[in-house]
């Protein structure tokens, strides 16, 4: 019965659901821990990926996956200071929903696409 879905639970606090909803809410969020899924990764290497993303913001989802034990930030004593990020072991549980996400995604796309092919008939 573990691996059911508790449908009477309340979106409290400690929902599991709401729990991960949490860490996987923002977009970016989401998109960060998908590249460092890879492995290690810096700060221009993230920036480069997410495209359109600004520092500002990188940065701010970086700290709050930080806070929230997800990613590991290591700093490296260069001039000008090298910043590596990883994924905890916590934040690598993460993988199976990222993958569950990267699915649907693709039978959405693939649905979508079908459905606009059959309206411009």
């Amino acid at each position: 019965m573990a691996n059911e879905i508790n449908t009477n639970e309340t979106c409290a606090v400690e929902c599991p659901v709401r729990a991960t909803a949490d860490v996987v809410e923002h977009k970016w969020a989401t998109l960060i821990i998908r590249d460092l899924l890879s492995g290690k990764k810096r700060f221009s290497e993230l920036e480069r990926s997410l495209v359109s993303i600004s520092p500002k913001i990188l940065s701010e989802r970086l700290k709050e996956l930080e806070r929230k034990q997800i990613v590991s930030r290591t700093v490296f004593p260069t001039v000008p200071p090298t910043t590596e990020y990883e994924l905890t072991l916590l934040g690598r549980e993460l993988e199976t929903v990222i993958r569950a996400m990267q699915h649907f995604g693709q039978l959405l796309l693939e649905t979508n696409r079908i459905a606009d092919a059959n309206q411009n008939e």
